[in-house]
């Protein structure tokens, strides 16, 4: 018996939210704050440091910052900027936590 809905859901899972350029912002964001340690991954709940894979995400935010000047509106260029800050911030904070030097372009090196 198959239980999933009409558009590929099972049952009692909440529909997904549109995508938009700010919800692609903010999974991101997201999954670098799991990476960071600062929230727990939504497919384990387990919470779970990885520094490598979270500055990737952020070059990756970084990168789409850059590709996208000039052609966001207000709202969307204040909330990826916030994100970045944010997420800056918590990277450099795990890295002196680890006792490792932070590079906000180059990552953490013992």
């Amino acid at each position: 018996m198959d239980h999933n809905n009409s558009d590929g859901r099972s049952a009692g899972q909440p529909p997904l939210p549109e995508v938009t350029f700010s919800t692609f912002i903010l999974s991101l964001g997201s999954t670098a704050l799991a990476q960071l340690g600062e929230v727990p991954f939504p497919e384990s709940g387990r919470t779970e440091q990885n520094l490598l894979l979270a500055r990737h995400s952020i070059d990756v935010l970084e990168m789409l910052a850059q590709k996208t000047r000039g052609c966001l509106d207000g709202q969307e260029r204040r909330l990826i900027d916030g994100i970045l800050y944010e997420l800056h911030m918590k990277y450099v904070l795990k890295c002196g936590e680890n006792g490792e030097k932070c590079s906000p372009a180059g990552g953490c090196r013992s």
